[in-house]
């Protein structure tokens, strides 16, 4: 079987981890894929993997009463999925469906905060680099509200 060290080394968010950290973060590491259509996980499950996007696309949706689902952003390749892993009670906030054949690394979130709780270099690494996650996902939303709310 073959290391998913190299293709995590590349990945835009782990790009630049030395050799040790990443080796904590390949031990939580597996290969998935998800068919157009299929649901990766679902709002209020246990939020137990977080998700590296090597290809494909992922709808996050909210259920809108009387909408049913909505699309409220879209990840793309390249990109992270998942944050819910990372703060008590570790349970999901939305709905997630690829709209594609998708391809990814799950990383397993109970193995993640373990190694993070055991090093804090690690912890403070992903923190950092989720922040800036954060940070573009509610500046998307910001616009996206703006646009809805806007007048036309």
């Amino acid at each position: 079987m073959e290391s998913l060290e190299p293709i995590l080394s590349q990945h835009p968010f782990l790009r630049g981890l030395d050799a040790a950290t990443l080796s904590l973060i390949v031990g939580c590491a597996s290969n998935v894929r998800f068919n157009a259509n299929q649901v990766l996980f679902e709002e209020g499950d246990s939020a137990s993997q977080v998700f590296i996007i090597r290809s494909g696309k992922v709808a996050i949706e909210m259920n809108v009463p009387g909408r049913g689902a909505v699309t409220i952003h879209t990840v793309d390749e390249g990109e992270i999925l998942g944050w819910s892993w990372l703060v008590p009670p570790y349970e999901w906030h939305f709905t997630a469906r690829a709209t594609e054949l998708t391809r990814a690394i799950a990383l397993d979130a109970t193995c993640l905060r373990t190694k993070c709780e055991q090093d804090a270099r690690l912890g403070y690494e992903l923190m950092k680099r989720f922040a800036g996650i954060l940070e573009d996902r509610i500046e998307s939303m910001r616009l996206q509200l703006l646009d809805i709310y806007s007048e036309r």
